[in-house]
Parts: C-alpha cells; sequence; structure tokens
C-alpha cells in the first residue's frame, strides 16, 4: 500500500517582516516633507516680518541666511544682522543663531554668538561682548509674548568716536517680559555686578563698587498694544487707559540708592511719561550733586533739589519723596528737575 503525497508547502508570507520597513520608510518620507514645508514657512515668515517693519519705518536685514537642522530641529542662522528705528536705535551682529524645534516652531532660542552692537542715536554704538548673549521667544499670539534676554559676563566698549556708556561691565543681565491673566502683562528686569565707566556718572557716584539694578512691573490692557509700530502701539494703550503699576524698583550705586515702593505710569499725549513713584533715596545730594557736575541737570537745580532731600532725610541718610512726571516736566519735591523721559515720539 502507497502512502498519498505531502501537500506542498506554502511560501512563508514576508509581509510581516517587511511591513514595519515600509511604514518606517513612509513616515520619513512624510516627516521629511513636513520638515521642508516648515523650513519654506520661516522663510516666509522672516521675509514677511520685514518687510512689514519696513512699511512701518523699521529696517530688519541680515547679509545670509541658512536654515538647517533636519531632521527634527530649525536651526537658522543669519550674518550681518542689523534692526534699527526711525528715532536712530539700532540693534547689529555679526553672526545671530535661533534654534527650535520643527513640531514646535513657536518656541526660539536665539545667541549673539559674536556679540552685538546698540547704537544709541546721540551717544553713538557700544560694543558687547561677553560669555553668554541669548534670548527666548515663545508665544507669539499672546499679548505680550513670552520674551527673555540673558546676558553673563558682558563688557561695554563705545566704538571710536562714540561718547562713553555709563557702565563698563555688569555679571549678569536679565529681562523678561511675560503675559499673565486679567489682560496684565509683566517686565521684569536686573543687573547683578555692574562696574562703572572711570569718570562717568556712576564712578562719582559708587567710586569701585558693584552696581545693581531691578525693574518688577505690571502693563495693564494689554489687549489693547497693538499697531504698525511702537508709536501707535503705545499710544493705543494709552488711550485705552494702560498703565504701568511700579511693584518694586531702583538703583544701587556704591552706598547710594533710589529705591522705588510703588507708582503708576502712563504715556500723555504728548508721549511724554505721567504719573508718580514713591521713592526712597539714601546719599541723593550726593549723587545729585554728580548730575549738575557732569550736565545731567544745571548746578543749580542740582543744589536746589539735594536741599529738598537733605531737608526729609532721616537716620542713615534715607529721605522719602515723589518723584513727579506731569506735563511733560519731572519734579522731586517742589523742584523741576526737567522733561519727563519720552515713552514715544508723536507724528
Amino acid at each position: 500500500m502507497s502512502l498519498p503525497d505531502p501537500t506542498p508547502a506554502r511560501k512563508p508570507n514576508r509581509w510581516g517582516l517587511y511591513a514595519p520597513f515600509l511604514l518606517l520608510l513612509v513616515a520619513a518620507v512624510a516627516w521629511s516633507a513636513v520638515w521642508v514645508w516648515t523650513r519654506g514657512q520661516v522663510e516666509r515668515r522672516m521675509d514677511t516680518a520685514a518687510e512689514a517693519w519696513a512699511r512701518a519705518g523699521y529696517r530688519l536685514a541680515w547679509k545670509d541666511r541658512a536654515i538647517g537642522g533636519y531632521p527634527f530641529r530649525l536651526d537658522v542662522t543669519l550674518t550681518e544682522v542689523s534692526l534699527s528705528e526711525p528715532s536712530g536705535w539700532a540693534l547689529r551682529a555679526p553672526r545671530v543663531e535661533a534654534e527650535a524645534y520643527a513640531y514646535a516652531p513657536t518656541q526660539w532660542l536665539i545667541a549673539a554668538t559674536r556679540g552685538l552692537t546698540f547704537v544709541r542715536p546721540l551717544g553713538g554704538p557700544v560694543n558687547v561682548t561677553g560669555d553668554l548673549i541669548r534670548a527666548s521667544l515663545s508665544h507669539p499670539q499672546a499679548r505680550p509674548p513670552s520674551l527673555s534676554f540673558e546676558g553673563v559676563k558682558l563688557a561695554f566698549q563705545p566704538q571710536a568716536g562714540a561718547l562713553p556708556f555709563a557702565l563698563a561691565a555688569a555679571s549678569r543681565v536679565e529681562f523678561h517680559l511675560r503675559a499673565g491673566p486679567d489682560d496684565e502683562g509683566g517686565v521684569f528686569a536686573t543687573m547683578a555686578g555692574g562696574k562703572a565707566t572711570p569718570s562717568g556718572l556712576f564712578a562719582r557716584v559708587a567710586g569701585d563698587k558693584p552696581i545693581t539694578f531691578e525693574w518688577n512691573s505690571t502693563l495693564s490692557k494689554m489687549s489693547a498694544f497693538s499697531g504698525s509700530d511702537w508709536t501707535d502701539a503705545v499710544r493705543r494703550w494709552s488711550a485705552a487707559g494702560g498703565r504701568m503699576t511700579v511693584r518694586k524698583a531702583g538703583v544701587v550705586a556704591g552706598d547710594a540708592q533710589i529705591a522705588v515702593n510703588s507708582g503708576t505710569l502712563a504715556a500723555g499725549t504728548d508721549g511724554r511719561l505721567s504719573g508718580a513713584l514713591d521713592v526712597t533715596l539714601r546719599q541723593a545730594p550726593r549723587a545729585l550733586s554728580a548730575m549738575g557736575e557732569i550736565g545731567i541737570m544745571t548746578a543749580e537745580t542740582a543744589q536746589a533739589a539735594g536741599l529738598v532731600v537733605a531737608a526729609r532725610q532721616g537716620q542713615g541718610d534715607l529721605a522719602r519723596a515723589n518723584l513727579v512726571f506731569q506735563a511733560g516736566q519731572t519734579t522731586l519735591g517742589p523742584v523741576a528737575l526737567g522733561p519727563a523721559p519720552r515713552a514715544y515720539t508723536p507724528r
């Protein structure tokens, strides 16, 4: 008796072996297309922003632009970058590097890897170098967007022909802008380890001692802060009742100090600040005398203001007074110190 022939074995199905690799290939191709599209979006948004700022009187320019970072990052490198505004203030940097994750292209880390230069309308350009000069930007749709700046071991050097800058160095500088609840925004700034430029105001007051600065304030009505440029935005914000509430601020220069305990500021229709600050002063007559000597105010004004402060001093050389900005003037008690600072230049 013979046995039936066995059924031939089926060829093994290799789909299960190759399927993961095919899916991975499809995913890689799809992600590559997304990355290329996102890269193009970054280029277009940069160009659109530069054109919009140009229409408002600002100028954002660069010599060369390179965008890389595939597959998971967006790395933007700009050379010979400049940003200027109509009144003459400007920022320049030989090289700026920015980085964001490709899946979160609204959160950027930006570094000036070779330092930067800021230009003063009257004082001229100042070169800034340091161990670290970087910023971060996120939540661009918020009012205000989240912006932070950090500088470590900074050195300030005016270019040839420029006027001296108040500081020669600072161990750390920080600035933060944040959106808050109830249509508010926060502005925070600190400086530690400042070193005065020889023969300048701070050198006359602080000598070789360190200089520190802090600012903590809240802005209201931030939804109204919008416009084609800074002037337009501040005017709309002010017309809507926007105010800055100063919670704590101050400058310490050696043994001298001006501390802001509280206050509220706004922008008047003339573009100058209005409002009042409750301040505590230490060794103010010395600082005021130095301001008169270098021409920040007249010698007579400095002397009159010094007498007002001296009359209000208690123990520890401390005096309390109101610094008032009204009708375009800054006054300390009954003494007019000079024009109030400008929030914007009217057109």
